[in-house]
């Protein structure tokens, strides 16, 4: 079996919907709304939060770092995806797809670690209301959002390294228009369980832990929330979560479902596979925006001021 040592890597396929092939510039123009639905509403949020200085709290500093990363994603995704719909290109060089693969990685670490910084946020504003300027200040958000950058920075780092370790055989298909590191192991030829076990160890020190942490910073929430003696109280409280409770749901469901198709979806047509990999980085960019315009009256109110003034 021919294999390719890491100073000659070959470039690597990407994949679109198999067969369906001529229906791909068709199919893209659903993409790109989806992706220019997804830069609007986040440029929008960044926008709006960077000029009104009443939006200069903890809530919407956090929710413009979650837009921030949201774009990222897109910016990093976008380019290979037109290529390869449009114009049916599907070679990527090795050392762009590591890049591609970094970066939607770190992104989607940064988005984690986002969601629970939020979650404490939510946590401080019910628990201690008095002094939730005092805890959060601008100089502890800063703090906080370079901690969150400089964690998936770190994190993801090894990942390109051992991949550039392991060889590679004649299988050079990926399974999306887009780089993974599941993806990329899988093709490999040689000892790769460094790589793997890598990859578990960063998840559950990342992923699962941020769950971990929401799940208890909620729990913590419901059991204030529930000892407020006033019904209209309760709901009150509960509804300033809203907005934060659909962001993890949109993010840690997609992501559930990937984990048990790729388990448990062997005998699964491979068009499921490669729609749940498009609804688990797309569905929070796309939707986050509009659940914070539905749910908060302020962002709503400023973003429709923003495209009037347009």
């Amino acid at each position: 079996m021919t294999s390719f040592n890491n100073s000659h890597f070959r470039p690597f396929l990407l994949t679109g919907f198999p067969g369906w092939e001529p229906s791909h510039p068709h199919i893209s123009i659903v993409f790109c709304f989806l992706y220019l639905t997804a830069i609007v509403g986040n440029g929008a949020i960044l926008v709006v939060i960077w000029e009104e200085q009443t939006l200069h709290e903890p809530m919407y500093l956090f929710l413009s770092m979650l837009a921030a990363s949201d774009l990222g994603i897109c910016a990093t995704t976008l380019p290979t995806l037109l290529k390869l719909f449009w114009f049916n290109v599907r070679e990527i060089n090795f050392d762009a797809c590591l890049v591609q693969m970094y970066f939607i990685h770190v992104f989607s670490l940064m988005e984690s670690g986002i969601l629970v910084s939020m979650a404490f946020d939510r946590y401080v504003t019910i628990s201690n209301p008095l002094q939730y300027t005092a805890i959060l200040t601008n100089s502890t958000i800063m703090k906080i959002g370079l901690g969150i950058l400089v964690r998936a920075v770190l994190a993801i780092f090894p990942a390109p390294w051992l991949i550039r370790q392991i060889k590679f055989c004649k299988a050079n298909v990926l399974s999306h228009s887009y780089c993974l590191h599941p993806d990329i192991i899988k093709l490999s030829c040689s000892d790769n369980w460094i790589s793997i076990i890598t990859g578990l160890i960063v998840i559950i020190f990342t992923f699962v832990m941020d769950s971990l942490f929401i799940l208890l910073s909620y729990l913590k929430i419901f059991i204030m929330v529930l000892g407020i003696a006033s019904h209209e109280e309760q709901l009150k409280a509960l509804n300033t979560c809203v907005s934060h409770i659909c962001a993890v749901l949109l993010v840690y469901i997609p992501m559930l479902g990937v984990s048990i198709i790729h388990c448990f979806g062997k005998y699964l047509p491979p068009v499921i596979h490669i729609i749940m990999g498009y609804v688990y980085l797309l569905i929070l960019p796309v939707l986050n925006p509009i659940v914070y315009c539905i749910k908060n009256n302020q962002i709503r109110t400023h973003v429709l001021r923003l495209f009037q003034a347009k």
